[in-house]
């Protein structure tokens, strides 16, 4: 049974990449038919529709299997000069590195922040904006988690136990002088990695904690993806969501959730909007308006480029924080250890939330407050954006004018609790939590 599963595994794996690489090849010979100059005396707008579908497929299909690039660009100084930004690991691990953005000509800045991407689907350069707005201000690290069909099998398992330890590892190798902020899908585990350097290696606290969007208490708020974890048992999601990777690439055997699944799963979430957004590209192609660095291209390109994640990461985190809900209560183990959320005493902890967040409702984040009976009333606060959805609060309009000034205040205030900041944003921050009836439609990726 175990043989004939690994094989189904690795043919339905194989099979999804050949279904994409076709796809890519038709839109490639699509393009090239259409374009020849054989049709040029053919006035059929026909021809130019057809090559404008095939610019589109084939660029929407090789991008599925292309990690992006950082792309920071240059960070402007007081003096006016342009320093480039280079990304170099400070930390190399099989399942991800910790990342350093270091600015050429630029003293290390006071404000350390660790960024810790989500490993749910897309690459960590789905923060690319998030850093970018960071960098004239900090020091910026990122995690930089790794695609699991490209990891050998030899390198073990990856689970969210490891996950946690990873994340103690970095903020240790930081320093207590670190402010971490962790991005939806992490935050949970952030909180635990925390906890247990509170425990174990108090010292190496991280300074501040920043939650935004994350699952901490999934029942707070029901979504689509937390009932999707509810409807289904561990074994159906393990029968019908796990794949074995195959044969063309490093991590040939590994059981994984295939990025291309889980590309269709957060395209069906939003099917509408995506395919009027393709459809509005392949006309502005047709008629000539299309740009390479245009708002879809930019857009598709990040969201279109899909990881795979290990299996035993993906049926841990249903099992362990949705279903079990072991960080809400409070039960989260690692390596047979006991987390008590409630031994951190002197981390600053921070809650950002959209009103309109329709992957991890408001709620489902600030209950990390409760959690942290440790920690002063006064060294915690929560934020919820009126109008934002999932995408914005971290990345979006309102994380470039609310949100990244009321972090930065945070992170300052952490650093001196006892000297005033100066107010970047005027207005509460803190402000009532109560889940929005009306969800919005801006959370475009599912992290």
């Amino acid at each position: 049974m175990a043989t004939y599963k690994g094989l189904k595994g690795i043919i339905s794996y194989d099979a999804m990449e050949t279904v994409r690489n076709t796809s890519e090849w038709m839109g490639a010979t699509a393009r090239a038919i259409a374009s020849s100059p054989a049709f040029a005396l053919a006035p059929n707008p026909m021809f130019k529709l057809m090559s404008a579908w095939g610019r589109v497929t084939e660029r929407s299909y090789a991008r599925m299997v292309i990690k992006p690039d950082w792309e920071i660009p240059p960070i402007v100084s007081e003096d006016g000069q342009d320093h480039i930004v280079y990304v170099e690991p400070e930390m190399k691990r099989p399942f991800g590195d910790l990342v350093h953005f270091r600015v050429a000509r630029r003293d290390p800045m006071p404000r350390k922040v660790l960024l810790v991407a989500p490993m749910s689907g897309h690459y960590a350069t789905l923060l690319r904006t998030t850093v970018t707005s960071l960098l004239p201000d900090c020091e910026v690290y990122v995690t930089d988690w790794h695609n699991a069909r490209d990891i050998p099998v030899s390198c073990g398992k990856f689970d969210v136990e490891d996950y946690t330890q990873y994340l103690v590892d970095f903020i240790r190798h930081l320093g207590p002088d670190t402010n971490v902020i962790a991005v939806c899908q992490p935050a949970p585990l952030t909180l635990a990695a925390t906890a247990l350097l509170a425990e174990e290696t108090p010292e190496a606290q991280p300074r501040s904690l920043i939650l935004i969007g994350g699952p901490i208490d999934p029942d707070a708020a029901a979504t689509e993806v937390t009932d999707f974890g509810n409807r289904l048992t561990m074994g159906e999601l393990d029968y019908l969501m796990i794949q074995q990777v195959g044969f063309k690439y490093r991590g040939a055997g590994r059981m994984v959730y295939p990025g291309l699944a889980q590309l269709s799963s957060f395209i069906a979430m939003n099917a509408d909007t995506h395919a009027k957004a393709f459809l509005d590209k392949i006309f502005a192609e047709a008629r000539g308006e299309g740009s390479e660095g245009d708002k879809h291209n930019r857009f598709y390109d990040e969201y279109l480029a899909v990881m795979d994640m290990t299996a035993e990461f993906y049926l841990s985190t249903v099992e362990r924080i949705f279903k079990e809900r072991d960080i809400a209560r409070n039960r989260f183990t690692v390596n047979g250890k006991s987390v008590d959320i409630g031994k951190i005493t002197n981390v600053a902890v921070m809650t950002v939330e959209g009103a309109n967040d329709d992957i991890s409702a408001p709620g489902q984040c600030v209950a990390a407050l409760d959690l942290c009976t440790g920690v002063p009333h006064g060294k915690k606060t929560q934020h919820l954006e009126p109008g934002a959805g999932h995408y914005g609060i971290f990345a979006g309009k309102s994380w470039r004018l609310n949100i990244r000034p009321l972090v930065l205040d945070f992170i300052d205030e952490a650093a001196n609790p006892a000297s005033p900041v100066r107010r970047r944003r005027k207005g509460p921050r803190a402000v009532d939590t109560s889940p929005s009836p009306n969800p919005g439609e801006d959370s475009r990726i599912a992290v």
